[in-house]
């Protein structure tokens, strides 16, 4: 079976067309990826990279590309141009492609498993739009785009990010506020990153041969934006992000958990409103409002390097420092963990965060080997480096984000099991 991966981000679309042997093979056997690519910068000159096998250098072009539709009708004439070895006739459309599966952000209250999308589906993706407005919106678009393309003979199953952490219990995913706030308009804790966590988990479970239901597993995602989720034999039962994904980590730009107070005080103080001030807890805050010039944990690094004292030193100390302290907070929930997973571009390519995270952690058993943390490569997708001592009760390592991988998966067991 063959499936068309699409992972949309606010300005980027992933793609990647995979092959499986057999529909009824994909527990067992990893599929062959046919080709993958991605387009940056959607909303003006967009770049979109693509390769057809992982040992081939990619080929980059670049286009105007106003919006997410436009960006699903390039990267569908670059699959033609780049497979027509391989393309069949599929009622005039080319390349032969069983199902689509899509990444939604938001499912909200309805969707805690994948679907097939239909206009119902669709409708209900709509209204869920105001609570995640930089998601929903283009993945909507490039799912109208790939209905359009495609027709309605090839099936589209949207993979949700909130669909992970539904079995959240509900003293963990009900705020402390008024009863009519939470049953008039469904306010609660959702959660996100649930199909990067997922992954996360599932590769370290792979990696250790051992069932993910035996495992208890503390992850963190961590890249531009920053989520750490408790996962207790298969389930999750504690994540940081919430009603939206502005609670709980600081980030690049947004500034996780906030004393609500201090909208109030500043509102009044500056003449802002809630507009204003949501703006800008999400755009000017996290890294970037600490450390008032880069978000890019790279560019903060060095800064801290060559001065200790400066507001990027001080931005990853405070960084760090609320990782830690989700860390303890979530073995505290979990009665202690087997691992602790670390994935996402911070959490995959920056030792030093992870130190800052693991330092003074050796009262419970976890223990950083400060060598394999500085000499880890780069993890290919799906696979795990260890990076604890050989005494640390707590196994850590990092883990290959693969998303694509996992939408792929939930896509054809969905189409497998209905």
């Amino acid at each position: 079976m063959r499936i068309l991966i699409l992972n949309s981000g606010s300005s980027s679309l992933k793609c990647r067309l995979i092959d499986y042997p057999s529909a009824t093979s994909w527990k067992d056997v990893d599929p062959t990826t046919v080709l993958q690519g991605i387009v940056t910068g959607i909303g003006k000159e967009a770049s979109l990279k693509i390769s057809v096998s992982q040992h081939q250098p990619s080929t980059s072009i670049r286009h105007d590309i106003l919006n997410h539709g436009q960006a699903v009708t390039w990267v569908w004439e670059s699959l033609r141009d780049f497979l027509k070895q391989d393309v069949k006739d599929q009622g005039g459309r080319g390349i032969a492609i069983d199902a689509v599966g899509v990444r939604v952000v938001h499912g909200g209250h309805r969707f805690t498993q994948s679907v097939v999308i239909d206009n119902t589906v669709l409708d209900q993706i709509e209204e869920l739009s105001p609570l995640a407005p930089l998601h929903n919106p283009p993945c909507l678009e490039g799912i109208y785009q790939t209905r359009a393309l495609l027709g309605s003979r090839i099936p589209i199953v949207a993979v949700f990010d909130t669909a992970f952490h539904h079995t959240l219990p509900a003293y963990a995913y009900t705020y402390a506020i008024p009863g009519q706030w939470t049953s008039r308009h469904g306010i609660r804790r959702f959660g996100f990153h649930g199909i990067a966590h997922a992954s996360l988990a599932e590769s370290y479970a792979r990696y250790t041969g051992r069932p993910l239901n035996e495992l208890r597993l503390i992850t963190f995602q961590l890249g531009q934006g920053c989520s750490v989720t408790a996962i207790k034999y298969g389930q999750v039962v504690e994540t940081s992000m919430g009603f939206s994904p502005l609670e709980g980590l600081v980030m690049g730009t947004r500034s996780g958990d906030l004393d609500p107070a201090i909208l109030h005080y500043i509102a009044g103080k500056d003449h802002l409103s809630l507009d204003d001030l949501y703006d800008q807890l999400n755009t000017q805050s996290g890294l970037l409002g600490l450390s008032g010039h880069s978000f890019d944990m790279k560019v903060l690094l060095q800064a801290a390097h060559e001065n200790p004292d400066s507001p990027a030193a001080l931005a990853i100390r405070v960084f760090t420092h609320r990782a830690r302290k989700y860390l303890g907070a979530y073995l505290a929930i979990l009665g202690g963990a087997d691992a602790v997973v670390f994935g996402g571009g911070i959490g995959e390519h920056a030792p030093d965060i992870r130190a800052g995270i693991c330092q003074g952690m050796e009262w419970c058993g976890l223990k950083l080997n400060s060598k394999a943390n500085l000499q880890a490569p780069s993890p290919k997708p799906s696979s795990v480096i260890p990076l604890h001592e050989e005494t640390s009760a707590l196994e850590i390592s990092i883990a290959g984000t693969d998303e694509e991988a996992w939408i792929g998966r939930e896509t054809l067991s969905h189409l497998c099991n209905t």
